[in-house]
């Protein structure tokens, strides 16, 4: 299944904040994904910077930090990472050994 490796990854924006242990977990969840061969592009935005604040305010996020997949709402506070890896697992660009390994 080479097909899986042609796709563009998915784009996963994380706006966190500083101090904020979920924001770790989910940072540390998505670095456990690519590991396990997700095509992810994670980027990181400030919540006290002028995207962030912006991007908080659109989604009416309350807790940090907010998580947009290819710039759609996904989540904010706790990440769901079986909800994400489901999400993951259902596009074209999954592994080809999707595996249900912690993340």
């Amino acid at each position: 299944m080479t097909a899986a490796h042609d796709t563009e990854p998915v784009r996963i924006t994380v706006v966190d904040a500083p101090g904020c242990h979920f924001c770790e977990d989910a940072h540390e969840a998505l670095a456990a994904m690519v590991r396990a061969g997700h095509r992810l592009e994670v980027r990181t935005i400030g919540v006290g910077s002028s995207e962030g604040r912006a991007l908080v305010q659109r989604h009416r996020a309350a807790l940090s930090p907010l998580v947009l997949v290819d710039g759609a709402f996904f989540s904010h506070g706790r990440l769901p990472k079986g909800k994400l890896l489901q999400l993951l697992e259902s596009r074209p660009s999954a592994p080809a050994h999707a595996t249900t390994a912690e993340a």
